[in-house]
Order: C-alpha cells, then sequence, then structure tokens
C-alpha cells in the first residue's frame, strides 16, 4: 500500500468511499478540494486538505507533490450540461491532473472512467468486456458520453507517449452512502408511487455499490498486474431491473413495482423532453432523460472477468444488503434533517 495517495473528488460519493478506505488501511490521504467545499467528512477522516481546482495545473502540480498514488474521481457529475462543462471538468482537468502526476514521478494513476466510454453498444446476450471498442453508437447531444471517451483517450496518449502508468476503472451505475442524487431520488419517487419498469423489468442491470468500486479501485492502483489496465467494475451478480428496483422499495417500505411503460415510448418521449429542455437552455436536467431510459431499460451487460482474474477480486457484499444498508443511510439523515428544520 502507498504511503501516501492523493484522491481528486473526495468530497464526493466516490472519492470519499476511496479516502475512507484508504485511510483504514493506514495510507495517509490528501485530498484536493475546491474552497467552499463541504469538506467536514474528509477531516473527520483526518485527511490533508490541499484548495485548489483541477483546471489550474499550478494546484495540480501542489497536489501531487510527494504523492505515490493518485485516484482522479473527481469529474463534471450527470448526464446533463453543455459540452464546455464536460470539457473544464473532464477533459481539461484529467489532462492537467495527469501531467502533474507525470512530472511529479507519480508511481500510478489511477483514472475513474465509466462503462459509457463504450459509448451506447446495442443489445446483445454476450457481456461486454475490455476488449471493445471505445465509443460505439454516440448520440446527437450527449455530452457526458463523449467526455468519458475523450478523457480515456488522453490517458492512453499519455501512456503511448510519455509512459504514464495509468490504471482504468470502468464502473456502471453507483449507489450507496452519501449519494446526493440518485438514491434520494429514487427512493422519493418509489415512496409516492411513481416508479414505473423501462420495459417489462426482466432485462439485466447493471449496478454496484459504490464501496465495491473503491475496493476495487484501490486494489488495481496497487497490483503490478493492474498497470496499463482497464477493469470493467460494473455488478454484484446477476440482477434484473425488477429486482433491482424492489430491493429498493422494500428497504425504504414503499409498494412493490408492478407497472411498466415499453422502453421505446420511454426513451421516444425523453428524446423529445431534452429537445425542449435544450432548445430553452434548461441548466437543470429533465425528469427524463434518453441516459436514464437506457440505463434502466438497455438488454446488455458488462464482463468483470478480467477484474477477478487478474487482480482477484470480488464483491464482498450482495444487493440486499448493500442496498439495505444504503437506504438505512439516506433515511437516517432525512430524520435528522426534519428534525431540525422541525425546531
Amino acid at each position: 500500500m502507498a504511503s501516501t495517495a492523493l484522491v481528486t473528488g473526495g468530497t464526493g460519493m466516490l472519492g470519499s468511499h476511496i479516502a475512507e478506505q484508504l485511510v483504514a488501511a493506514g495510507t495517509r490521504v490528501r485530498a484536493l478540494v475546491r474552497p467552499g467545499s463541504d469538506v467536514g467528512y474528509l477531516q473527520r477522516l483526518d485527511v490533508d486538505l490541499v484548495y485548489g481546482n483541477l483546471t489550474n495545473p499550478a494546484d495540480c502540480l501542489r497536489a501531487v507533490e510527494g504523492v505515490d498514488h493518485v485516484y482522479h474521481s473527481a469529474a463534471k457529475v450527470g448526464d446533463w450540461g453543455r459540452w464546455n462543462e464536460f470539457q473544464t471538468g473532464c477533459l481539461d482537468a484529467t489532462e492537467n491532473l495527469a501531467q502533474a502526476a507525470l512530472k511529479a514521478g507519480t508511481a500510478r494513476f489511477l483514472h475513474i472512467s465509466s462503462t459509457s466510454a463504450y459509448g451506447h453498444p446495442t443489445d446483445r446476450p454476450e457481456p461486454i468486456d475490455e476488449s471493445a471498442e471505445m465509443g460505439q453508437n454516440v448520440w446527437w447531444c450527449d455530452p457526458y458520453t463523449q467526455s468519458k471517451i475523450e478523457s480515456e483517450k488522453i490517458l492512453w496518449k499519455l501512456v503511448t507517449e510519455q509512459a504514464l502508468p495509468l490504471t482504468v476503472i470502468r464502473p456502471s451505475w453507483l449507489y450507496g452512502e452519501r449519494d446526493r442524487t440518485t438514491v434520494p431520488r429514487l427512493l422519493d419517487r418509489l415512496r409516492r408511487g411513481q416508479v414505473r419498469f423501462v420495459g417489462p423489468g426482466d432485462n439485466p442491470l447493471s449496478a454496484i455499490h459504490v464501496g465495491l468500486v473503491a475496493q476495487a479501485a484501490i486494489l488495481a492502483a496497487n497490483h503490478p498486474h493492474g498497470l496499463n489496465q482497464a477493469f470493467n467494475i460494473t455488478h454484484q451478480g446477476p440482477i434484473t431491473q425488477a429486482e433491482f428496483l424492489n430491493l429498493f422499495a422494500s428497504a425504504c417500505g414503499a409498494n412493490p413495482v408492478t407497472r411498466s411503460v415499453p422502453y421505446r415510448v420511454v426513451f421516444a418521449a425523453a428524446t423529445l423532453v431534452e429537445m425542449v429542455a435544450r432548445s430553452r437552455g434548461r441548466k437543470s436536467p429533465p425528469l427524463i432523460t434518453r441516459y436514464a431510459t437506457w440505463l434502466l431499460g438497455r438488454r446488455l451487460s458488462y464482463s468483470t472477468v478480467k477484474a477477478e482474474t487478474l487482480l482477484g477480486w470480488r464483491p464482498g457484499i450482495g444487493y440486499a444488503k448493500s442496498i439495505e444498508q444504503a437506504v438505512r443511510w439516506h433515511l437516517d439523515r432525512e430524520q435528522v434533517s426534519h428534525g431540525v428544520s422541525s425546531r
């Protein structure tokens, strides 16, 4: 285990889990955080804080000084926004940090990418492995997917041209504690009875608890077989859309999801809604998007055999337990919030 590690995105869900697990393993952790960020959890972990911005090369150089491993988890979050936001928050930030790591002689640069780097492959029965082509079937006006593709291209070019010691993790849909968006929104809609299956609900779903992705990232970054390799970290075993959503419903005390809407209908509606929202310059995502529809209703999966074979990675917790754990964390915070607001 490296003696000192830099984590970016440490105030976010995945970055905070990476920091938490590194600290638990005895690694000294440093986090590059923007001024004004909520750093309470990182301070409780006794993480060293460096204030700055990934868009500033000088800040990146300060952050990587004396660091053995870099865990780059920061990125523009979500599937909605203008391209310039993704250019700055993903491409520029990634290149600045990687160049700084090269100058500092960092032993390993661990980049959190996404299965979105593959683009939008067509439905198929066989799982997609790491040999698959990147950037398949990229949609019109899809900056999130394009940013994942282009960020990886930058890094693999640096591997070839400057010998960047790179490891890439490609997770799928993440859920878990400290999720500020997906889980709270899902729980709210489940309790309101507003959730429908996209399609019949029997399709395989690619979703994984954030703690398992953090575990895989640390394992891969410290493993000799992880050097200059990419790994899918996408599931905790086979699960369908219906099974996944109803585990959440059960954990939060909501009625089971039973109704569905045809995939093509939802996708067409999402396309229309996006067109209208973009024409009006809407800054927040609409109720439904093409990407969210595709995540839920697609009929494809991703193979984790490479990580299991080369790294010995295994998901150490099943869906039922991890979903219950994630939901309980969020419900506990709801109760605290309501208690404060009622005083």
